[in-house]
């Protein structure tokens, strides 16, 4: 039973993935502190604030409203983990769990918006 936003099974992984994505951008070069890490983490901590900013409006409307939100800061994440992979940040092996987590939420995501809204 839901009872609350930390009940839902999508806001628990995009909160693994704000995990995840912390720990990676540690390995980034100390002159991307205000470039890269500090894009990739405000994308991350986007998706679950805004998952449960969503959640607690109580209308239908406003939760798919902050639902795409969501998805659109997973879709800013994954261009910045593919950016950092195309300058030799990462390897992919490094970013594999984070992408699957990611890949994982946005599903989540859409499927809970096709709900919300049909």
């Amino acid at each position: 039973m839901i009872n609350d936003y930390k009940d839902l099974v999508v806001w628990q992984k995009a909160m693994r993935l704000v995990e995840e994505i912390y720990r990676l951008v540690s390995f980034l070069p100390k002159e991307e502190m205000y470039g890269l890490s500090d894009q990739m983490r405000r994308a991350v901590v986007s998706i679950p604030s805004n998952i449960a900013e969503g959640y607690d409006r109580n209308s239908d409307k406003e939760l798919a409203n902050f639902l795409h939100i969501a998805r659109g800061s997973c879709a800013e994440l994954e261009t910045q983990i593919l950016i950092c992979i195309n300058l030799g940040y990462f390897q992919e092996k490094q970013i594999e769990t984070a992408f699957n987590l990611l890949i994982e939420v946005r599903k989540m995501l859409n499927a809970f918006i096709k709900k919300t809204t049909e």
